[in-house]
């Protein structure tokens, strides 16, 4: 992304069942090698799982949200690699509690590399469009675009990954989630077709929860079995740490 965040890259957790990397909202908690051997899943929505991911794109609105707390702080991204693997490639939207109201930020990242911010304007209700492709020989590239206020960010990066998952989810680094009512996911398609036809595994995080997924498309609302501000369910710690967006 253009800019960097001035707070600093946390860890982010993994999701139920697999050894997760990535992300990266900022923020400067020193919780990296916390977040590293900590079971909780912090991801929530549909992964694929699988090898030969190539691509991934995917739509979704801002939704509006309360800050329950100042370490809230959760982002619904699209991505290749992260569930199972040590990499993550992945382009989304930030909200971030930390000054006690909600601050938005596009970013990209490709961990283990610190995630990058764009100075781009976000609002509440912004329709977004993020994409991640690959020629399946380390190049890749992120394309993050507000549909509602008319900007496009673009980058190409590379890295050695092992593109064995794609994922359209939301993430709490912090394990604490502001509060929204409903956030949509729509278009979602991998290697040029509807996610639907990759039997991706669905994951409740945070005390949210996905509804049924339908030509591309599924909500992420309050529910799951968990607490909002905290997953307790247990799993296989991992074996490696993430950053957060």
């Amino acid at each position: 992304m253009a800019l960097l965040s001035a707070l600093g890259a946390a860890a982010l957790a993994f999701p139920v069942g697999a050894s997760a990397a990535g992300y990266g909202p900022q923020r400067p908690l020193t919780d990296h090698q916390i977040r590293a051997h900590d079971s909780d899943g912090v991801w929530g929505g549909y992964v694929a799982q699988g090898s030969g991911f190539t691509s991934i794109s995917g739509s979704w609105t801002m939704p509006q949200v309360t800050c329950d707390s100042s370490n809230d702080l959760f982002a619904p991204w699209v991505g290749i690699d992260g569930y199972g693997s040590q990499t993550v490639e992945q382009t989304g939207v930030q909200v971030d509690c930390s000054s006690g109201s909600p601050v938005l930020s596009g970013w990209y990242e490709m961990y283990p590399a610190a995630p990058q911010y764009f100075s781009d304007p976000v609002s509440v209700g912004d329709s977004f469009t993020g994409s991640v492709t690959t020629d399946g020989q380390g190049n890749y590239t992120l394309t993050l675009t507000d549909n509602t206020q008319g900007w496009s960010e673009q980058t190409q990066q590379y890295l050695d990954a092992q593109n064995i998952s794609a994922e359209a989810v939301i993430e709490s680094p912090s394990s604490s989630y502001p509060s929204f009512s409903e956030l949509d996911f729509t278009n979602v398609t991998v290697n040029g077709q509807v996610f639907d036809d990759f039997s991706p595994q669905a994951i409740d995080s945070g005390g949210y929860t996905e509804t049924a997924l339908d030509n591309g498309g599924f909500s992420i609302v309050p529910g799951g079995d968990s607490t909002r501000h905290h997953n307790d369910r247990a799993t296989t710690a991992p074996t490696h740490g993430a950053t957060r967006y």
